[in-house]
């Protein structure tokens, strides 16, 4: 394993040779103004919508089961406009890694960093959700405080070490902690830390429970409960939108929940479900649809999405 905070000899290697290239137009791009790269990012969305392909298809799945109430010609609105946000996303996440602080700040409405200076030294779960925004959230929190993160390694190094970079470069001080490190964010959270974590994926059957996601049994995770209680952590719900007109962000650190956890898996776990689900429909065109929220089911129960090719 390399530290993907330090370059490597491998990197100048011919066979990262086109994903320099690509990064070097992905900086370029996002150095244009922002109503531009707006523009840009929802015109490469809707053809990502055009495209079609696998990930449409579960989105498609997800906003039906989701949404029942909805007609297919709002479900099929909210989709077209779910793709024109992975647009803009795509250019938003190269603004968070690489744009000066000051720039970015200009775009940001950061709205209750009362609740974080309130903690007095004890540790927090910044729960945050998949947003397609929540790179331009974690940057904007992290230019006004430290905070640790979880992090789970590219598959491409040159991208890893671009990545780790870009998320360390407003807060040195920050630590990222591998999701596996479960030791290492007990002990960060007893020291006081507030680490950001996202637990509205599927992540599968032996670290879940099954508990409603938008009246759905879906497999949701028994962590937070647990690094709330054993790390005497609170737990603070945290959200970024896009504001329409090209008005930046809204970064709104939440209250804290109260009475939680209360000691019941299924019940914590209900709890974490309908904050997210009250998260969500702030703006749910800007929600990670494309994610198998679903694919792990009660027994006898079948996955409701195709196999994938």
């Amino acid at each position: 394993m390399y530290d993907n905070q330090q370059f490597q000899r491998q990197f100048l290697q011919p066979r990262y040779w086109l994903t320099w290239l690509g990064l070097a137009c992905w900086w370029l791009l996002v150095q244009l103004p922002y109503p531009m790269i707006t523009w840009l990012g929802g015109r490469l969305g809707t053809l990502m919508y055009l495209l079609g392909g696998y990930r449409r298809k579960v989105a498609e799945i997800n906003l039906k089961l989701c949404f029942p109430e909805m007609n297919p010609q709002q479900r099929e609105k909210l989709l077209r406009d779910n793709f024109r946000n992975y647009g803009i996303a795509f250019f938003e996440i190269g603004m968070a890694w690489w744009w000066p602080t000051k720039r970015l700040n200009r775009l940001v409405q950061l709205e209750g960093l009362e609740h974080i200076e309130g903690l007095r030294g004890q540790g927090a779960l910044l729960m945050a959700i998949h947003y397609s925004t929540l790179e331009i959230g974690a940057a904007a929190l992290s230019a006004r405080c430290s905070i640790d993160g979880m992090y789970r390694a590219h598959k491409n190094p040159v991208y890893d070490y671009v990545q780790s970079r870009g998320r360390r470069s407003r807060d040195p001080a920050g630590v990222v902690y591998p999701r596996e490190d479960v030791r290492g964010l007990f002990k960060a959270l007893r020291q006081g830390r507030v680490i950001w974590y996202a637990p509205d994926q599927d992540y599968g059957r032996k670290q879940s429970v099954f508990a409603t996601f938008f009246g759905v049994p879906a497999a949701s995770v028994t962590a937070t409960a647990r690094f709330a209680k054993t790390g005497h952590a609170a737990v603070l719900p945290f959200s970024q939108v896009r504001l329409p007109g090209n008005r930046g962000y809204r970064v709104t650190i939440h209250p804290p929940l109260e009475n939680f956890p209360v000691g019941d898996d299924v019940a914590d776990a209900e709890t974490i479900n309908r904050k997210i689900e009250e998260l969500i429909l702030r703006q749910p065109d800007q929600y990670m649809w494309i994610h198998r929220r679903f694919k792990t089911r009660p027994a006898g129960e079948p996955r409701p999405y195709p196999k994938s090719k």
